[in-house]
């Protein structure tokens, strides 16, 4: 066996009496949490949604089990039912998806003593290219005779004595600052765990720990990179989506499903309202001054969200609006349109730019679905030249003018609901 460098035809070699058998498979997935360690009594609450979202991801032959242990979640991998490499290769691409978790690593776990902690860290290593190298030890079982400076330092030193050079000039060393390689331990409850890579999750609260919200969905860019906040922040999104048909095609329902597909990914099965908007456009058009067209078919949306959201028991409205990005997204008139909600209203992408705003959708997947062509109800029949600091009595005024009450429950009676 042999630790290969970075220059070709120079390798370290063991020493014959420290030859060891194939390295042992990887037969663990430690998950570990960051935001969550800090919820004190209701962390096991957290803790358990987190190990229920893991299992949701997971196929049920994959694994043996997930469960709790000191401040980590472990998933106990199934040899038969992982597939090899694409079977870790979904596994990992599954778990990047499930928030609340800071970062996560495929793990060989070893018996906890120190000589089988020594033996096993070479045969992670024996694969690797490196020069140098360093030994990272968290050991959260205190019990353990060991600090975790002792079991570096012993780690360490085996694996620079089992090594020898051909070529004196070149030798691995040990690097704290900035290595080629890590391995790193964990020595925790009655396990003792190496890994060598840590794989970044996307943070943030598990699924269903914050309660529901609805988000209104347009089919653009921004509002399904608020809905991904929404749930980074442990809620469960409720979609809502606004169209004009049959006076334009069915281009952005579809697009909204799609969109709802791919943020399940994050949050499991997803539930979107599809609520027809035309007849009060038509009430709006013929009734009200064309400059406030667009802040009237705001307030409406969002009465007709809170009327969703009592059929959800949800607990607040996410838009992506942001501040100057079009003319219904001015400060005044931000204020104006929220004055019809009663529900609290959340925008988190209010102070970002639209760049910003495209870099995550790029991220998280929505975005290449986002620019497809569409007729958007709420560009139809916009006005050449819309408030921009529209007036709260103004607003009121026109509104007499339409029955509101009847619009809104005839929209909520006429929509349809998917679960996707």
């Amino acid at each position: 066996m042999k630790i290969t460098l970075l220059k070709e035809n120079q390798a370290i070699y063991l020493d014959k009496q420290t030859r060891l058998k194939k390295t042992e498979a990887m037969d663990y997935v430690i998950c570990h949490y960051s935001e969550i360690g800090l919820k004190g009594k209701n962390r096991k609450f957290f803790e358990e949604k987190l190990v229920e979202n893991i299992k949701r991801v997971l196929k049920p032959a994959s694994f043996e089990f997930v469960k709790r242990i000191s401040g980590r979640i472990i998933v106990k991998l199934s040899k038969k039912g992982m597939g090899g490499e694409e079977g870790e290769k979904g596994m990992k691409e599954n778990l990047k998806k499930v928030f609340g978790i800071a970062y996560f690593a495929f793990a060989t776990s070893v018996p906890q003593k120190i000589k089988n902690i020594q033996e096993n860290a070479l045969k992670v290593l024996e694969n690797k290219k490196f020069k140098t190298f360093r030994i990272f030890t968290q050991r959260s079982k205190k019990e353990f005779y060991l600090t975790s400076q002792q079991v570096n330092e012993n780690v360490g030193w085996y694996i620079l004595k089992k090594s020898k050079i051909k070529n004196e000039k070149l030798k691995i060393k040990v690097d704290l600052e900035d290595p080629d390689v890590t391995c790193f331990i964990e020595i925790v409850e009655k396990y003792a765990f190496l890994y060598l890579e840590k794989i970044k999750g996307q943070g943030g609260l598990p699924v269903s720990v914050s309660g529901k919200v609805v988000v209104l969905l347009s089919g653009g860019i921004d509002s399904p990179v608020a809905a991904f906040f929404a749930i980074k922040r442990g809620v469960r999104a409720i979609f809502l989506h606004f169209h004009a048909y049959p006076f334009v095609s069915r281009a952005s329902i579809e697009k909204a499903e799609k969109i709802v597909k791919i943020l399940r990914d994050f949050q499991g099965e997803s539930r979107i309202y599809v609520i027809p908007f035309a007849d009060i456009q038509k009430e709006i058009l013929m009734k009200t001054p064309a400059k406030l067209r667009m802040i009237l078919y705001r307030r409406f949306m969002l009465r007709i969200a809170e009327e969703i959201a009592k059929k959800e028991n949800a607990l607040g409205v996410f838009t992506g609006e942001s501040i100057g990005q079009v003319a219904s997204q001015t400060l005044e008139n931000i204020k104006v349109i929220e004055e019809a909600a009663r529900l609290p209203i959340f925008r988190p992408l209010i102070s970002q730019d639209k760049e910003e705003i495209i870099k995550k959708a790029r991220e998280i997947g929505t975005f290449n679905v986002s620019i497809l062509p569409h007729q958007d109800c709420c560009t139809r029949f916009l006005p050449s030249h819309p408030a921009t600091r529209a007036k709260l009595e103004d607003i009121k005024k026109a509104e007499k003018k339409l029955n509101t009450a009847r619009l809104v429950k005839t929209a909520v009676k006429n929509s349809s609901v998917k679960i996707i």
